[in-house]
């Protein structure tokens, strides 16, 4: 049996400093994992975990060089 923590959609946007439609978009969108529990979606630390560990490499907004949100280049981030 697997013994993986779980938390709610909340949770992980609590920890994330992220709204909770931001989390939904995420797991809609395929890149974070959850089960669905009916109308809650529960996450596993190991899939957060995961997620966390592919999303580090991308820069947050407040480190864009200009200030506006842009990658150096003027590329708006994705």
């Amino acid at each position: 049996m697997h013994s993986d923590r779980y938390q709610t959609v909340r949770e992980v946007a609590d920890l994330l400093k992220v709204g909770e439609a931001t989390v939904r978009r995420w797991i809609r969108d395929g890149e974070l994992r959850a089960i669905d529990l009916g109308r809650e979606w529960r996450i596993a630390a190991s899939d957060l975990d995961a997620f966390l560990r592919c999303h580090a490499t991308r820069p947050p907004l407040s480190e864009s060089s200009d200030g506006t949100g842009h990658q150096q280049g003027g590329a708006p981030q994705t």
